[in-house]
């Protein structure tokens, strides 16, 4: 899981080399952030097993999934804010009520962390196998549409990717500790499941199959 204060970080495992040309570093609230708390951030990751972000030797060896953070549980069950839109990256009006009725999977994201990235592929398959009866949609945190269109296309993602910045979305959904952070919304509406950290197409497939 990257934590929003560590910002670009590097430590997430993934080749620079394979990052979208135009990429930037994080807005400059997340690189406040980062300055201000990098130090607490740093001492979370080594003293609090199973949070903070994959380092690139687990990424190595496979290890996909995190327990999450222990706040994840208290919401599932409750009804998930709906009533939002949002715009996506080419500038439209995302109405996320307009998806009850499907299994939704809501991901925060940015394209400055690592354990996002990892995570892309088993959704872009998500969407594809479940298309009909799931809606990926992912949320990106900070970053702006002129960054995002160019990732999208150069990570392929088939599912809408929607504009961050909206401190009330993350609320709504929150405490966000950090990204990626997955919440699995069922047909009438409510929580079934919010991850905090990276998850494999396994883990969610778990989820998901039970609510369709």
């Amino acid at each position: 899981m990257q934590d929003e204060r560590d910002g670009a970080g590097g430590a997430d495992g993934v080749d620079e080399a394979t990052e979208p040309q135009g990429q930037d570093r994080p807005s400059r609230k997340a690189t406040w952030l980062a300055m201000g708390a990098v130090a607490l951030a740093v001492a979370l990751i080594w003293i609090a097993p199973g949070i903070g972000e994959p380092h690139a030797e687990d990424l190595a060896l496979g290890i996909t999934e995190y327990p999450g953070e222990p706040e994840d549980a208290e919401v599932v069950g409750k009804a998930a804010r709906l009533d939002f839109t949002l715009k996506d990256m080419h500038g439209a009006d995302v109405d996320l009520q307009a998806f009850k009725g499907k299994v939704i999977l809501l991901n925060f994201w940015a394209t400055w962390c690592g354990p996002c990235k990892a995570e892309i592929p088993s959704l872009v398959e998500l969407q594809e196998q479940y298309v009909g009866d799931l809606v990926v949609l992912g949320l990106s945190i900070d970053d702006p549409a002129e960054k995002l269109r160019p990732y999208a296309a150069a990570y392929q993602m088939n599912y809408p990717v929607l504009v961050g910045g909206r401190e009330d979305v993350q609320e709504a959904y929150g405490p966000l500790f950090g990204v990626p952070v997955s919440i699995i919304i069922d047909r009438e509406g409510k929580i079934a499941m919010k991850h905090s950290g990276i998850a494999s197409k396994e883990q969610f497939e778990r989820e998901i199959k039970g609510l369709l």
